[in-house]
């Protein structure tokens, strides 16, 4: 066996290795984006449990804001129902808009923020948005991570040979102004 030849076969079993790291590489990461985005799945589960058994609670004390009340239940169906990542995400920006407007309303009713079940359901709700926040920033991070990976070279020549393809983050959506600001609440 001559040198040259050795030298060929030794550059490609070094081609294929590369190959089979970014690769598996590539397929890691995707991996832990998906495994994130099930973490956010069973806080939004928690989060889809709370908001009829809230969304009851209100009912009896606020009955002139049904359209509010109405809105939050009717995206929580549409959250429940989305099949794909990127749904999700557009219903749950959604959401956390109508859930942020539910309780600047709620805040106009003393006597229903001293409801023992509505503190309880309001401090679990609190608490599930709380452990959302941080599961959809581990999210972020692992999409982050899985973006770098398929845009910067030399994995992104293996992220296009194999479709691997920018992943898109769970940020506000749309209009960032229109989320971010306040609620107004009108009794008229």
């Amino acid at each position: 066996m001559s040198t040259a030849l050795i030298v060929v076969l030794a550059v490609i079993a070094l081609v294929i290795i590369f190959l089979i790291a970014f690769y598996n590489k590539l397929v890691r990461l995707r991996n832990n984006r998906e495994n994130a985005f099930a973490d956010i799945d069973v806080q939004l589960k928690q989060r889809y449990d709370l908001i009829p058994q809230l969304v009851e609670t209100v009912k009896g004390y606020v009955k002139h804001e049904r359209e509010t009340l109405e809105r939050v239940v009717a995206l929580r169906n549409q959250a429940v129902a989305a099949t794909t990542i990127d749904d999700k995400i557009a219903v749950e920006n959604k959401l956390s808009g109508a859930l942020a407007g539910l309780k600047v309303t709620l805040e106009a009713y003393p006597d229903l923020k001293a409801n023992q079940n509505f503190l309880h359901l309001q401090e679990e709700m609190s608490d599930i948005e709380n452990k959302l926040a941080a599961v959809r920033r581990f999210f972020n991070s692992a999409t982050k991570e899985f973006n770098n990976a398929v845009q910067t070279f030399p994995s992104n020549i293996i992220a296009g040979m194999f479709n691997f393809k920018k992943a898109e983050m769970f940020d506000l959506g749309g209009d960032r102004a229109v989320h971010e600001k306040t609620p107004t609440v009108n009794f008229n």
